[in-house]
Formats: C-alpha cells, structure tokens, sequence
C-alpha cells in the first residue's frame, strides 16, 4: 500500500509499504481523509521533534522512518483479537495519543502528560497518510451518521482547541483574545463559542485569515495597523480575561500576555521551534498567569457531539483537498508556499 513516511528534514518519501495486519486489540482501518497538522509541517522542516531517530519510542517500538499522518478518519475493515468496542463497518475518528498507563500523570487520568506519551503518526505504529491503518482499539471513537468523515479528520486538532479552552478559566461571557488565526487559532474561536465566550478577538497577520476569524463569528485585528496591545486594551476597556497564543513566534507571547487585564490568564497552545523571552514584571505587576497545553484528553466526544450541533464546520475550515500521490508537492510544500491555507486534508486512495 502508498504510504508517506519522514525520513528527516525535507526528507518524506510516499513509499509502497505492507498493508497493516490488526494484532491482538487493534483494528485495521481504511483511511478515508487525513489532515495535515502543524506539528507534521513542524517535522518536515525542522525535526525530529516528536519522531522517535535513535532508539525505537518505549510505546510504539516505532522508530524513523515512520508514516505519519494523526489527524484521520475512516472505516474499521477488520478487527483484532480481544476487540469488542467496535465492529467492522463502523465509522470512525483517531485519538492517536500513546500513554504507559503506569506514570503518576496516567495515574490521575492526565494521560496527555505521560512520561512516555508519544502520538500515533508521529511516534511509530502506522499513521493516516496512507491507504490502510492498524491502531489500537482504545484510540477509536465511534461517529455518527450526522458527522462525515471530513468533519471526522477535524477531531483531532478540534480536540487540541477545546482542551485549551476547558482548561483556562474562562467563564462564560469572558473576552478572549486569540492570537494566530492558523487551523488552530480557527478552532481555539470555535471552542470559545461553544463555551459562550462574550466577546472574541482574533489578531492575525493574513488578510484571508482575518476574513476566516470574522466569518466564525470574532472580532478581527490586523497587527499590521498600529499597536495591537493597545487596541485590544481599547476595545475591552482594559484587557482580555483570558488569551491564547496560537503562533509559535516569540515575541506574540509578550503581546499576547499583555493584552490581559489585572488577574488575566495567558494560555500557550503553541508548539515553539525557539525559546521564547519575556519579562517577569509583566506577569507580577497584574497578577497575571501562565498556562499551557499539550494535545488532549477526554474530550474527543464532546466534540463529535459539537461538531453534530454544526461547531468545527469543515465547509469553512478545510481550504484545498488533494489525493496521497500529491501529499508532498501540494501538501506540505504546497503549505511553505501558500501560507493562507487554513487546512489541507488528504485522501488515501
């Protein structure tokens, strides 16, 4: 079968691979629609970051080169020994997070924050850029008829959003700041208006992106156009309750968290390539606060059941939909070249 695998920096290769057997509690899927996520860009050009080089990863066993792909949906073909939760046909999205079960983190149900975590397409294991899968039964949440499998390889990074909003404090009728309309920064104001947020600002370089933010219901400002700190402060009489950094660019975490009130709260949703510096006296002086997130956890279904109230609408997120054999050119360098995508997805065929 095709598969796309990182062999490193600039090095991806669509290779002709075994099709996946399921093994003891797995079930084989053919993927239908594969997102291309930031972290699989962030691989391609400045990796490895999550992908396993030297030794094999102490979950998957997987090591490069790996197939990647783990934003991703599809029908389960077959299924493995030991399986029960699901049965052949069913339709169905990917939590593709690996986790010991024996870590404090896993302990307390923050599986996220394994010691070993690790994600399926990214660590080892298969991944969804390619025809057919084998993933382990409990990476499987069901879909119902209602949520296509378009809406399905959206989950993954919507999961990313709403877990970011959850765990800030924003309360409803909050003002929330969002810096960096990319697909996640798209997401982060969907989840923001799922959680009843006031008021939404989405402060974003692109014009189309901006256009994006507006038309899912925020509030756009372009940084090009004066000082945002100071616009933001202006528009909410003083400051946001809660921001979240969607950028990965150092100096937007400053802004970011100044354009909080007294007691506001800054949420880093970003993955940063580089150290970011900032001032202390930024964060003492108002009494602010620092959070951040990594991935997910526990709330796959909660966003399948918004995305079947109409949230995360892949009519307006998904900007260009291309074939496996076109994964490289018009995928990931399609996205260095075009920077105003909001999300590629791809289909295995």
């Amino acid at each position: 079968m095709k598969a796309l695998r990182w062999y490193g920096v600039k090095d991806l290769r669509l290779d002709n691979i075994e099709e996946p057997t399921p093994k003891k509690n797995e079930v084989k899927i053919k993927v239908e629609w594969c997102g291309i996520c930031g972290s699989d860009l962030h691989e391609y050009t400045a990796g490895p970051i999550f992908i396993p080089t030297e030794a094999p990863h102490p979950l998957s066993g997987g090591k490069a080169p790996i197939v990647m792909g783990h934003e991703f949906a599809g029908q389960v073909l077959e299924v493995g020994e030991g399986v029960t939760r699901v049965a052949v046909g069913d339709r169905v999205a990917i939590e593709p997070i690996y986790s010991c079960g024996e870590c404090e983190a896993c302990k307390q149900g923050k599986y996220n924050l394994c010691e070993k975590m690790g994600f399926y397409g990214l660590c080892g294991g298969g991944g969804g850029f390619s025809e057919f899968a084998a993933v382990p039964e409990h990476m499987l949440h069901k879909l119902p008829e209602t949520v296509s499998y378009e809406q399905g390889a959206l989950v993954e990074p919507s999961a990313v959003a709403l877990h970011a909003v959850k765990q800030s404090k924003l309360k409803v009728g909050d003002k929330a700041a969002v810096f960096g309309t990319g697909p996640i920064g798209l997401l982060v104001i969907e989840a923001l208006k799922a959680a009843g947020a006031g008021e939404i600002y989405a402060v974003e370089l692109s014009e189309q992106r901006r256009a994006k933010a507006e038309e899912l219901g925020a509030i756009a400002i372009d940084p090009n156009k004066g000082d945002v700190v100071e616009q933001i402060h202006q528009l909410t009489n003083g400051g946001v309750d809660v921001a979240y950094e969607v950028t990965g660019v150092p100096p937007v975490l400053t802004q970011a968290i100044l354009s909080t009130k007294f007691n506001g709260e800054t949420m880093i949703v970003s993955i940063f390539e580089r150290e970011a510096s900032l001032h202390p006296q930024n964060i003492v002086m108002k009494e602010r606060t620092i959070n951040g997130i990594i991935g997910y956890r526990d709330v796959f279904p909660a966003v399948i059941s918004l995305m079947a109230q109409g949230y995360f609408p892949a009519d307006k997120l998904v900007t260009k939909r291309i074939t496996l054999d076109e994964v490289i050119d018009e995928g990931f360098e399609g996205l260095l070249r075009e920077r105003n995508h909001i999300k590629i997805l791809v289909k295995a065929e």
